[in-house]
């Protein structure tokens, strides 16, 4: 099984107050260098994006800007379709859908159909009304369209990490879902941020990483009737760096988790991580969401950016 790597570009970040606009702005040039030095040698490397759908703004612009500037070179995107309209109907964001797949389906070498559907927080996809079906039915368009149009680009679907037992979110899902719907299904995205918002020990990460994953596999996505043959693929992870949180911790997090996570590859079914995110939103910050980059603000490197470099072409060598 191929193992895949991404990153997002950007240093533009959200939390709970909206969102947080990078104290510099991108810079493609030198997001472009950055990436071509993190893919290396890899046959493969993934551009994480993110597009919301409403009504009102059917063709939203992406963040970071223009992403197709960067699915060259054996890069392709890793597109993040959200459903953020209010209502919740369906007829124009299944058209949505559609149309992104005929019109940039060559750029895309990942579709994701909403935004941590299970997360009931404003302004995330699990607070939109009729969420689940948006995301059923997004995934079934999405491959019909692909399929038609001769595209080899997988579609999935991504959640938050949710420990709470009582969540119904998979077994409304499992209870949605057709035989259409598996057969359209490549993947289940994870967002996971082990010792960022809830701490760990720094000797029990490797555990905790272990034991998410575990009961992601085979809790939340049985109860959903997804088998074990569908992949998982980690498509947010980070720790930021900050006054208490140092930049060699944040190296040392990064090569632990994702060693953990390619240790579990073949036993969970696990085809791809990818870091969140390229860059600071702002060096100078002292909040938890200004500094999550492999990078400072002004593109020169943490160490943690030579780790994930030496992780991929480890990890991805034939």
């Amino acid at each position: 099984m191929t193992f895949t790597f991404g990153i997002y570009p950007g240093g533009l970040l959200g939390d709970e107050t909206g969102v947080i606009e990078p104290v510099r702005p991108d810079d493609p040039a030198r997001i472009t260098a950055a990436l071509r030095e993190l893919q290396g040698a890899a046959p493969a490397f993934l551009v994480r994006a993110y597009r919301s759908y409403t009504d009102a703004v059917p063709v939203a612009a992406a963040t970071p800007s223009e992403p197709g500037r960067y699915a060259a070179e054996g890069r392709r995107l890793d597109l993040v379709l959200q459903f953020r309209e209010p209502s919740g109907r369906l007829d124009g964001w299944l058209e949505h859908v559609r149309h992104t797949v005929r019109t940039e389906g060559h750029l895309i070498g990942a579709l994701q159909i909403c935004e941590e559907p299970n997360a009931d927080l404003p302004p995330v996809d699990g607070s939109i009304p009729n969420v689940r079906r948006a995301l059923v039915q997004g995934v079934v368009a999405a491959k019909e369209e692909a399929l038609a149009c001769g595209y080899d680009l997988a579609v999935g679907f991504n959640a938050a990490l949710n420990l709470d037992p009582a969540d119904t979110f998979w077994a409304e899902l499992g209870t949605l879902a057709d035989e259409r719907f598996h057969r359209a299904l490549d993947y289940v995205g994870l967002d996971f941020f082990p010792d960022v918002f809830r701490p760990v020990r720094p000797e029990r990460l490797a555990e905790a990483v272990a034991g998410v994953l575990t009961g992601f596999r085979r809790d939340a996505l049985a109860k959903a009737g997804i088998g074990s043959s569908v992949p998982i693929r980690i498509c947010e992870h980070g720790w930021p760096t900050g006054p208490d949180r140092t930049e060699q911790r944040q190296a040392e997090v990064v090569e632990e988790v994702i060693r953990t996570v390619a240790g579990l590859a073949a036993e969970l079914t696990v085809d791809g991580y990818a870091f969140f995110s390229l860059r600071d939103a702002d060096s100078a910050g002292a909040g938890l969401f200004d500094r999550f980059g492999l990078l400072r603000g002004d593109y020169s490197r943490k160490p943690a950016f030579d780790v994930y470099r030496r992780l991929v072409g480890e990890l991805t060598a034939p």
